[in-house]
């Protein structure tokens, strides 16, 4: 078959990496890293919806892969653009790569889908059914359904000389219908799944065969909505013998252009932009394996892609709707139910602003509560004493008790200052939302720097006290977001030390005024100091490990993908330097290459919660430094954005996070994965009679103990 050969001819097209240059491709890294998430779902120790959980994640990312960085691949490729990645490879070749990487991916998930969730759902009581497999009364139920629900928001869409292909939406899914008419012989229609609809439709288990669940429990049964649709497509076209219909899905590029220079108003150029994400080029066609070749064609044709961007699949196209099975009241098929932490420290009968007074406070999310992040806020809009309140937001949230507290502050005649990047990706319509609910309050708005997104995690609390006035500051390695602290792994401090306080002051100047601040007393600041500072202390560390022997990094990071900071590290291994990366997901830099990285092991941390904390620790010849930042080793990151690097002073947090957070990452044999030089990850399993060691474990992880 001509399509199916074609797929042959680029499978040949493709080239590896050359194996000698010393950096990872960027995408091929992060097709590793989304292989780590499914093989979260592939881990039977995991309870069954969690796993179904991760499968629904590990669509989601594949999605957001290609909106943003396959299509600043096809981008360069339309505008010739040859220049090769890191590793040496083309645009055009990078597009082969990924395809060729992800088909056993793909394929790895679909033997997943069917020959171990469904049986092991379907065992516990859930029921993803096929139309085909339906006795008459449960027909009966959907038909009236479709009737009523369904079919009065359905509009399809024929295709003729008369009535152009119609746009299709980024992340739609759509049926490709073909008609037979007696007159003009075969038609072609487009009928797109409403959104507003349930993808997965309930069916009453007392229409439904079948025992109980193994422990007794209610019985569930779910239908893909576009098996529905298909099975009374023909009321749609009356008159007409409606011969097959198909599904398939389009993705578009996502990744929004914004000339903020030229920006009258960045909000309203922000919005318009987010209306035009619809409308970016089609970067992925994902089609049903039985869809024909004529009618794949037509889509290919009309949608203005070629054969390397259409993906066939066997079954449900979408997965990421999985996640609304986590909605089941089935405790029993997920993890046991996270209670964060609450210090006595930060104890209701004493006020915050006093403990922070007694000594900093260091918050280990979601170990530790995000509830004291609230409370500080919501202390400060309260304390009549507290005179200013500013805050960066970069994701909130759609619920968020943070920006409800400034929003109280003003009311209560406080000055309030909120820098809210408008800029945050796929949020900028939720923070567009908050920025005009803060705005209705009278709190001024700041939506960020032109060319710059701010991404530091800040907020500064000024009050007045007996002594003077004095600053209350909170830095974080995470987004002031009560829901995602729940579920991401950040580190954040409390603190009133003077000089922190007086950075902060400075950096919210240079945010929301014209100050060019280059230097600051104790935060490293990007885009100005600091790459500097990290590059200075890899170098003071290099020097510390020749003249003492004793030389230990330790950096813990979502994505290491800057070659100037790579190759800072090589040099740092060259000299001897021991030096351990715990890198979540795309990883550039490769471990144990001779006379190069010899020292150096990589390893990546993926479970129940997504390690997002940024740590830097250097081992000084015994004078150990931590520090925590809000900025991963990225250009972007250290180049084009607002972040932070603070320093741990306090000893005792110090070996809080050197010696029990730190440690525990590098003892996990629970979820690590040790990437080896060629690029594979190799799962670490205890051994036996080797103690387990799983750095997720909650009751260990807790940074602040009830004694001070």
């Amino acid at each position: 078959m001509v399509l199916r050969a074609s797929f042959n001819i680029i499978e040949q097209e493709f080239m590896l990496p050359n194996p000698d240059t010393p950096y990872f491709n960027r995408e091929l890294s992060w097709i590793e890293f989304n292989r780590r998430v499914l093989e979260e779902a592939l881990d039977r120790q995991n309870p069954l919806l969690e796993r179904v959980k991760f499968l629904a994640i590990f669509a989601s990312n594949l999605d957001e892969f290609f909106m943003i960085r396959v299509s600043g691949i096809k981008q360069q490729i339309a505008a010739g653009v040859q220049k090769p990645s890191a590793d040496g490879l083309t645009p055009s070749e990078q597009l082969l790569a990924i395809r060729r990487a992800l088909q056993p991916i793909l394929e790895q998930k679909r033997t997943l889908f069917f020959e171990d969730l469904l049986p092991s759902l379907r065992d516990s009581g859930i029921h993803l059914v096929h139309y085909d497999d339906l006795n008459a009364a449960q027909r009966e139920f959907l038909r009236d359904y479709f009737e009523r629900e369904i079919f009065p928001v359905l509009t399809p869409l024929a295709v003729d000389t008369s009535r152009p292909f119609p746009h299709i939406s980024n992340l739609s899914l759509n049926l490709a219908v073909a008609i037979q008419d007696p007159e003009k012989g075969e038609l072609f229609a487009r009928v797109k799944v409403p959104e507003v609809l349930p993808r997965l439709i309930a069916i009453p288990a007392d229409l439904c065969d079948g025992p109980e669940g193994l422990m007794g429990e209610r019985l569930h049964y779910f239908i893909w909505i576009e098996q529905v649709i298909i099975a009374h497509v023909s009321s749609l076209f009356a008159g007409m013998e409606v011969v097959e219909a198909y599904p398939f899905r389009v993705i578009r590029n996502a990744d929004m252009e914004i000339e903020e220079d030229e920006a009258g108003d960045l909000l309203s150029t922000i919005e318009a932009g987010v209306r035009q994400r619809r409308f970016g080029e089609v970067v992925r066609v994902t089609v049903d394996d039985a869809m024909p070749e004529r009618i794949c064609q037509l889509l290919l044709n009309n949608l203005k892609v070629g054969l390397i961007d259409l993906y066939p699949m066997h079954g449900p196209l979408g997965f990421s709707d999985l996640m609304t099975l986590m909605g089941l009241d089935r405790p029993d098929l997920k993890d046991p139910p996270h209670v964060p932490h609450m210090p006595s420290v930060l104890h209701d009968s004493v006020d915050i602003f006093t403990s922070i007074r007694q000594g900093d406070i260091l918050l280990h999310h979601p170990y530790d509560s995000f509830a004291p992040i609230v409370n500080f806020i919501q202390a400060a809009a309260d304390d009549p004493n507290v005179l200013a309140i500013k805050q960066t937001l970069y994701r909130v949230g759609s619920n968020s008790p943070i920006v409800r507290a400034l929003m109280y502050a003003r009311e209560q005649n406080k000055q309030v200052t909120v820098l809210v990047e408008l800029k945050a990706r796929f949020d900028e319509e939720n923070n567009i939302g908050w920025a005009r609910a803060l705005e209705r309050t009278g709190v001024h708005v700041v939506y960020g720097l032109v060319g710059l997104k701010t991404h530091a995690k800040l907020a500064l609390v000024v009050r007045k006290e007996s002594d003077g006035i004095r600053r209350y500051v909170h830095l974080g390695t995470g987004n002031y977001n009560a829901s995602t602290a729940r579920l991401y792994t950040d580190l954040g401090l409390l603190t009133c030390r003077p000089d922190i306080g007086a950075d902060v002051s400075e950096l919210f100047n240079f945010l929301t005024g014209y100050s060019r601040q280059r230097r600051y007393r104790a935060l490293g600041v990007a885009p100005v100091t600091l790459r500097e500072r990290l590059m200075e202390l890899i170098e003071r560390e290099i020097e510390s490990h020749r003249q003492h022997g004793n030389g230990h990094l330790i950096f813990k990071v979502n994505s290491l993908v800057d070659r100037k900071m790579i190759d800072a590290l090589y040099r740092a291994s060259q000299a001897g330097v021991r030096i351990d990366l715990i890198v979540r997901g795309m990883c550039s830099l490769r471990p144990n290459i001779p006379d190069r990285s010899e020292t150096i092991q990589v390893r990546s941390i993926v479970g129940r919660f997504l390690e997002h904390s940024r740590i830097y620790y250097f081992a000084n010849n015994g004078a150990d430094e931590v520090y925590l930042s809000s900025a991963d080793l990225m250009e972007r990151n250290l180049d084009q954005r607002v972040e932070q690097l603070f320093p741990l002073e306090d000893p005792r947090l110090m070996r809080q996070v050197r010696d029990t957070i730190l440690e525990a990452y590098l003892q996990d044999n629970v979820r690590t994965r040790i990437l080896q030089s060629d690029g594979e990850y190799i799962r670490l399993r205890p051994t036996p009679g080797e103690a387990v060691m799983d750095s997720q474990n909650c009751a260990l992880m807790s940074c602040t103990s009830d004694e001070r």
